[in-house]
């Protein structure tokens, strides 16, 4: 066993020295400013750069736009529906990645890859409005090591965090100075322009289910379906942030047991989703409690909640674009949490929803149904978060950016 983990470790050196002589190369091709390349983190197709392709395949075929993924199952998947996309390291793949002008990805050059990024116009969509450090305003916790202490394991294995992107996208001056500093870019580099997966919650109901049934996969149909077997007097979701620690929050902070009788007792569904990097271990099955699958996008399920249940993720600030929903923030480890990850604002003012602090809270809260939404609060976080933003059609938006 210590033999395979050697080597696996010699491999990984190996092919990142590769990567570094490569790079510089990558800078010699002519780039084609109506050329697009797409991507994802963790060879997924998803997120902001999800939607946004989308649209472009759709509305923008003056451009020559395709996905690269390093994921051969994925670029089938996406065939599937009739979308262009390559295998990363195919010989179009790799042609289209460096003749195309822009890239647009979700986190780094490595939703793509790195080494072919030179000389490209690199568009960073982020995945989510910021309340928590990121990036280079991170000063505690693991990832510290990467971007203040500067370890060299840190940056030799993670290059892409230290390439600037030319533009970063944001949602309104508030965001944009925290997003600038993150990312060491000049403010003016940060397009406020709202986010491409919130399209999905804003539109029309006709224009939604269009969309899930052209594009969605069979993983996000099912959570719908599932949601649409029964009607259900409330459908929660719950999606906490990631930790550090990767723990498996499901078993840790929730006795699932006693939340699916009170489930029953009150005709509702529960839908579990957690972080892409969060660890789950095997959850036995419930009648009223449904673990959604790592390859469903929530963002078309959203729509079909009532309650959100979350807690330091970002995805409370897209949840309240929606009309007639309500949010419980769910803090069982909030002093733990503020430890390990800095947070760029006051908490309390920069936050909407009944707020518990551990799961007899949580239970009580769903039990006498004391979560409605304060709507002047929420009015007050939709315009601080994303102001003009919140109106935009966010795909058009962008693609009139670079692309008249």
């Amino acid at each position: 066993m210590e033999d395979i983990v050697t080597n696996n470790v010699f491999m990984k050196a190996i092919a990142y020295i590769i990567c570094y002589f490569i790079y510089p190369f990558s800078f010699l091709f002519i780039r084609k400013k109506h050329k697009i390349a797409f991507g994802s983190f963790r060879k997924t197709y998803s997120d902001n750069s999800k939607y946004l392709f989308i649209y472009c395949q759709q509305y923008r075929k003056d451009l020559d736009s395709a996905w690269l993924s390093l994921s051969q199952k994925t670029v089938k998947e996406i065939r599937a529906i009739g979308l262009k996309a390559y295998f990363t390291l195919s010989p179009k793949g790799i042609w289209h990645a460096l003749t195309s002008k822009y890239w647009f990805f979700n986190s780094y050059t490595s939703d793509i890859m790195f080494c072919l990024s030179g000389g490209a116009s690199c568009v960073n969509l982020w995945h989510g409005l910021a309340l928590k450090s990121i990036e280079f305003n991170i000063h505690s916790g693991v990832l510290a090591e990467r971007y203040q202490e500067r370890k060299f394991k840190e940056v030799f294995y993670h290059p892409e965090s230290f390439k600037r992107p030319d533009w970063v996208l944001s949602s309104t001056p508030f965001q944009s100075e925290m997003f600038a500093s993150a990312f060491r870019i000049d403010q003016s580099h940060c397009l406020e322009l709202g986010y491409p997966r919130n399209q999905i919650l804003t539109c029309n109901e006709e224009t939604r289910k269009a969309h899930i049934t052209s594009f969605e996969n069979e993983s996000t149909k099912r959570v719908i379906a599932q949601i649409a077997e029964r009607d259900y007097k409330k459908v929660f979701i719950y999606m906490p942030t990631w930790r550090d620690s990767q723990r498996d929050i499901f078993v840790q902070s929730f006795d699932l047991a006693t939340m699916n009788k009170l489930l029953q007792e009150k005709d509702s569904l529960f839908i579990l989703k957690p972080h892409a990097n969060t660890i789950v271990d095997h959850i036995d099955h419930y009648s009223n409690i449904i673990l959604a699958d790592s390859k469903a996008d929530v963002y078309p399920i959203l729509p079909y909640t009532d309650v959100l249940i979350t807690d330091y993720s970002s995805v409370l600030y897209d949840y309240v674009l929606m009309e007639n929903k309500d949010v419980i923030l769910y803090l069982y480890d909030y002093e733990e949490y503020v430890k390990d990850r800095d947070l760029y604002y006051p908490f309390d003012e920069n936050v909407v929803g009944k707020r518990v602090f551990d799961f007899e809270e949580l239970y009580s809260c769903i039990e006498k149904e004391n979560y409605s939404m304060d709507l002047v609060k929420k009015k007050e976080i939709v315009e601080k978060f994303w102001g003009e933003s919140a109106h935009y059609d966010s795909n058009k938006a962008i693609m009139s950016f670079f692309f008249l």
